[in-house]
């Protein structure tokens, strides 16, 4: 199956270099490209996509906003494309508020080639392509952005959860892999990978960067790692 990409930067070169990598592939098309996000949009509408290649500073209509009404729902056509934030180091905390807006996953510019297409590969298959411990740090340099503890809603959307889901949800959060969970609670990884699909079914979460996100705003986990008692 061929993955349909759409680029969004509004630095012409970058979005150059980027097709010519992509069109390479022999599973991988570029099938529309966008200076901003309100063109993407409107592109969007009229173009069959599987994954957006989302910049986040832009003009008229910025990354963020623009994955927002793409993961709503509310905009776009043919298909339920995912989007993949495109981002720099002092860019971040543009890249945490798509994640929270209904991002995939984010990756640096300067990515290697061979790690981009593999994270574009990831996020058609429905995986998330930033690394727990990488949105750990994130969120916790970012905690600003989050609200403060007396701010935060009444985590009903935890009650949904059995206490051995709650325990793996944490131990997400605090960037641990299914493997080092499946070390922590002495179960089978198969066992956390069948926790995992739980919690992002009854939490109605895309994958588990959402479901790390969530854990802040609920107050699961504040900013430093530490779970509440």
């Amino acid at each position: 199956m061929t993955v349909r990409v759409m680029l969004v930067d509004d630095q012409a070169l970058l979005r150059t270099g980027f097709r010519m990598v992509l069109d390479a592939q022999p599973d991988m098309e570029v099938v529309a490209e966008a200076g901003d996000g309100a063109e993407a949009l409107e592109k969007l509408r009229a173009t069959a996509v599987d994954v957006v290649l989302m910049d986040v500073r832009m003009p008229r209509l910025d990354g963020v906003e623009a994955t927002r009404r793409i993961c709503e729902g509310g905009e776009g056509g043919p298909g339920d494309p995912r989007v993949l934030i495109l981002t720099t180091f002092d860019l971040d905390e543009y890249a945490f508020s798509a994640l929270r807006a209904g991002a995939s996953g984010f990756m640096l510019k300067d990515v290697p080639p061979n790690e981009l297409l593999s994270a574009i590969r990831a996020v058609h298959s429905g995986d998330a392509v930033v690394a727990p411990s990488t949105t750990r740090r994130l969120i916790d340099r970012f905690s600003s952005l989050l609200p403060s503890t007396s701010e935060q809603p009444a985590a009903k959307e935890l009650e949904r959860l059995t206490d051995r889901e709650r325990e793996v949800l944490l131990l997400v959060a605090q960037g641990l892999s299914n493997g080092e969970i499946a070390q922590r609670l002495v179960v089978s990884e198969a066992t956390v990978k069948t926790h995992v699909g739980r919690i992002l079914t009854k939490l109605e979460l895309r994958d588990r960067v959402q479901a790390v996100v969530l854990a802040y705003e609920t107050g699961l986990v504040r900013a430093g790692g530490g779970g509440l008692s």
